[in-house]
């Protein structure tokens, strides 16, 4: 319908009137205002992101999220004739999905470093439980994770994490803001940790003598020469690891888990020393501890199951 000479002049949209000016089409005003409004805001505009390479991501065990979808290896059904390109011969035939795949495209990302930080942590934790038992970490002292890290020659941080565990076991505590300091004990829980030992261990190693055949006894032979010949050099922290290996295989005879750990660990806080004590434990004790050990198989071996019994309980007597 046409407009009568008196009529207002029809409106035209801003955009319009800009794109007929020359201003560009709208999505790019729109990107503009955007980063004007970014710059005043003092945020950066985002860059463009390159698309992801999959290869790198593979070799670096990463996952991409691509809409390009991945092609698929045709399985070529027997019986059925393959398809021929347009230009040229019959397609080559594709692998079975059985057989190894290779190519940068697959590759397997290398494992982490942490294995190698937690073998730290153990070999720190294994020194400081020797060096406890050796009396190297006195009761009562404080130590610091930096000045083990130095003595030990790793950082501090497996040192901690290994002091930690020992505060979980019960040898050390923490002190805020200065290490840990080594639990100083006495006589009283010395003997309620025999008395406990005895309660877990002894009943099994008792029902052990009478269900248990002789040559499963002679495999643990190897073990008990060991505690001997450790007991003969005086180390006193290499025949407590000795001892607690000996005695976990017996009761591993059993096939209870949960027994040889809870009695392993008993075993290990009933090895620390006492306050005061002497840092070293007269070699003739160490002899005649390892000399039960060698006298209890001696007797099983033979079937003397009463002086196998007689044995253990004289061994937890001393203990």
């Amino acid at each position: 319908m046409e407009g009568r000479p008196g009529d207002a002049a029809p409106r035209v949209p801003p955009q319009a009137r800009s794109e007929a000016r020359g201003g560009g089409s709208g999505p790019r005003q729109g990107g503009a205002a955007r980063g004007d409004q970014a710059a005043r805001s003092g945020l950066s505009p985002l860059a463009p992101v390159a698309p992801a390479d999959p290869v790198a991501h593979a070799v670096r065990g990463e996952h991409t999220h691509s809409e390009t979808p991945i092609p698929q290896p045709r399985v070529p059904r027997e019986g059925v004739r393959e398809p021929r390109d347009t230009d040229g011969p019959a397609l080559a035939p594709v692998p079975s999905p059985a057989a190894p795949v290779s190519g940068p495209a697959f590759a397997v990302a290398a494992p982490r470093p942490v294995i190698q930080r937690a073998s730290v942590r153990g070999q720190v934790l294994d020194a400081l439980r020797s060096a406890l038992v050796a009396g190297d970490l006195a009761p009562g002292e404080v130590y610091s994770a930096p000045a083990l890290g130095e003595r030990f020659g790793v950082s501090a941080t497996p040192v901690r994490e290994a002091m930690q565990q020992l505060a979980n076991e019960g040898a050390v505590e923490v002190v805020p803001n200065r290490g840990f300091r080594v639990i100083r004990r006495g006589a009283r829980e010395l003997a309620e940790l025999a008395e406990i030992r005895a309660l877990v261990e002894l009943p099994v190693m008792l029902r052990l003598t009478r269900t248990v055949a002789a040559p499963c006894w002679a495999e643990l032979r190897p073990l008990a020469d060991a505690t001997a010949t450790v007991a003969a050099t005086g180390d006193l922290a290499r025949y407590a690891e000795s001892d607690r290996v000996f005695h976990a295989a017996v009761l591993a005879l059993s096939g209870n888990r949960q027994l040889v750990q809870l009695a392993d660990d008993l075993h290990r806080r009933a090895q620390w020393p006492l306050a005061g004590a002497p840092t070293r434990r007269p070699l003739a004790d160490l002899l005649a501890d390892a000399a039960q050990h060698t006298a209890f198989l001696d007797a099983l071996t033979r079937g003397d199951v009463p002086a196998a019994q007689s044995l253990i309980r004289d061994h937890f007597a001393g203990a």
